[in-house]
Formats: structure tokens, C-alpha cells, sequence
């Protein structure tokens, strides 16, 4: 073909100039890389997550309350996920509550709706229908009821206390009930404050997650592209580093601009990711 002719095509074609090779396949790809949808049993693991999970499950086991303090981007609804994984249905009923900043009564609504319970009703009547229904459950149906409250850090003063009086059985002399309040560093604030005291004294252990190393970052990048079915190589040095310095080890963070770096990677007809690329991605997904 005419040279000239080639490069108007070009001009009038820009797609022409893109590689047609499927993103997937050109990396080795089975499934999607740096997905949320990633099983449980997929999960990167590092002592720190076993550490929390195990403080957790241990909680719960003896019948204690406990709470989860993670930074947003840090894994705290995959260790949740992991966590209800572990706690088996013929042992456990486990709830799950996105709390967000719900009154008193809207808190025992939403409890009650997941526990079967009529919502309509004042507080006191609510917290009354709760507790007899999780003794009902604990001493005849032979399950321990475990509720999870997530985004605990924004649950109002007032809403928090609630939970003293929620896990008050037999005048504290039976536990019943485990909560696990999940949240960012202003939930482990807020437990401090003295108006919380009573709530924070029951919790059996409070779990930490923290943002990854840069060595970590290393080892997780390579984790999540095996997992998708492609090379532990397939980031080089440059791009990790460049990574580790824009991301700051937030797993949510990482996740977004990875996926975007092998993007970048693919559509300039590349095998590797280097820095340049990373640098590219930044654009599209950080301010």
C-alpha cells in the first residue's frame, strides 16, 4: 500500500493506530486485575490482617463486643467479609448494618428489620423486642447472634451510647449479644470520649488495619496481577515506586491507578509497565 495513503488512513482513523490485541490477553489475563470483586479466598494476606481477624474472631468467641479502626482504602469491608466467612451459620447469625448517621429509634429500626423484627414502635419497645428476640435465639434456636455496624464513625453521640444498652442483659450479668462497630480513626476518637466510656469498657478487642509498606505494595501489586493469571513481573520497579509515592500504600488507591497504568500500558502497544505509564494513569484517577 501506498505509504501516503497508509498515513491518511491514520490521520482519518486514529483507532487504526491503536493496538487491537484484547487488554486481557495481551497481559495473560483470566479475569479483570485490581477488581472489589475479589473472593475471599484470593484475599492478599500480611500479619497485620491475620492479627486483626484473629483479635476479632477471638471477641466474638468469648461473647465480647469489638470494634474494627481502619483508614478508608485500608481493606476494613474485605476483613469484614473475611470475618463473616469465618463464623459458621450453625454456630452464628450474623447481621451486617451500614449505620451512616441514623437516630436512636432509625438504629433499632434497622436492627430489628434484619433480625425479622416488627420496626414500628418507640425506642424502649424496640430495644425490648431486640433483646428478647437475640435470648430467644441464643437459648432456644441454639445460634449466638453477632451484629456488625459499619461506618461506625458516623454514628451520632447519642446513637453510640445506644449500644450500652443494647448489650445489657440480665443486668449485665449474660452476654448475649456481639457487636463489632467498624469505622475510621474518628470511631476510635469518639470511643474515648467520656460520655462513651461505658461503651468502649465492653469491647473485648479493638482490631487495627493500617496502609501498606512499600514493600508490601511491591508484593501486593504482584499478588493481585497472579491472581488475575498474569506475570509477577509485569510492573516494573519504576512503576511500583511511582505507585508507593502517589497512593501512599491505600489498597483502594493502588487498585485504581494500577488498573489505569496497564491500560495506559496496552493502548501504547506495550508488555511492562514502567513509570511513564503510572504517571499517565495519574491523571485520569487523582485529581
Amino acid at each position: 500500500m501506498n505509504p501516503q495513503i497508509t498515513n491518511l488512513t491514520a490521520m482519518l482513523h486514529p483507532d487504526a493506530r491503536r493496538p487491537t490485541l484484547d487488554f486481557r490477553a495481551r497481559f495473560g489475563f483470566h479475569s479483570l486485575p485490581f477488581t472489589r470483586e475479589l473472593p475471599i479466598g484470593q484475599r492478599f494476606e500480611l500479619p497485620f490482617f491475620a492479627e486483626a481477624l484473629h483479635g476479632l474472631l477471638r471477641a466474638i468467641d468469648q461473647r465480647a463486643c469489638a470494634a474494627l479502626i481502619a483508614p478508608a482504602g485500608t481493606g476494613k469491608t474485605a476483613l469484614l467479609r473475611q470475618l463473616r466467612d469465618q463464623l459458621p451459620d450453625a454456630r452464628y447469625q450474623v447481621r451486617y448494618i451500614k449505620v451512616s448517621r441514623l437516630s436512636r429509634r432509625d438504629l433499632c429500626k434497622e436492627i430489628a428489620t434484619v433480625q425479622g423484627i416488627d420496626p414500628a414502635g418507640t425506642v424502649p419497645v424496640l430495644l425490648r423486642r431486640l433483646q428478647e428476640r437475640f435470648v430467644v435465639q441464643s437459648a432456644n434456636e441454639g445460634t449466638r447472634p453477632v451484629l456488625i455496624l459499619d461506618e461506625a464513625h458516623d454514628m451520632r453521640p447519642d446513637t453510640l451510647d445506644l449500644l450500652r444498652i443494647l448489650t445489657n442483659f440480665e443486668m449485665d450479668s449474660q452476654l448475649v449479644l456481639s457487636i463489632v462497630l467498624a469505622g475510621q480513626p474518628l470511631l476510635q476518637t469518639m470511643l474515648r470520649y467520656l460520655t462513651h466510656d461505658a461503651v468502649l469498657r465492653r469491647l473485648g478487642h479493638i482490631a487495627t488495619l493500617r496502609l501498606l509498606a512499600g514493600d508490601e505494595m511491591q508484593a501486593y501489586v504482584a499478588h493481585r496481577c497472579v491472581i488475575a493469571g498474569g506475570s509477577p513481573q509485569l510492573f516494573a520497579p519504576s512503576a511500583v515506586d511511582a505507585i508507593a509515592e502517589l497512593t501512599r500504600g491505600n489498597l483502594r488507591a493502588i487498585d485504581q491507578l494500577a488498573l489505569k497504568a496497564l491500560e495506559a500500558t496496552h493502548d501504547a502497544d506495550r508488555d511492562v509497565v514502567d513509570g511513564n505509564f503510572v504517571a499517565l494513569a495519574r491523571k485520569q484517577v487523582m485529581p
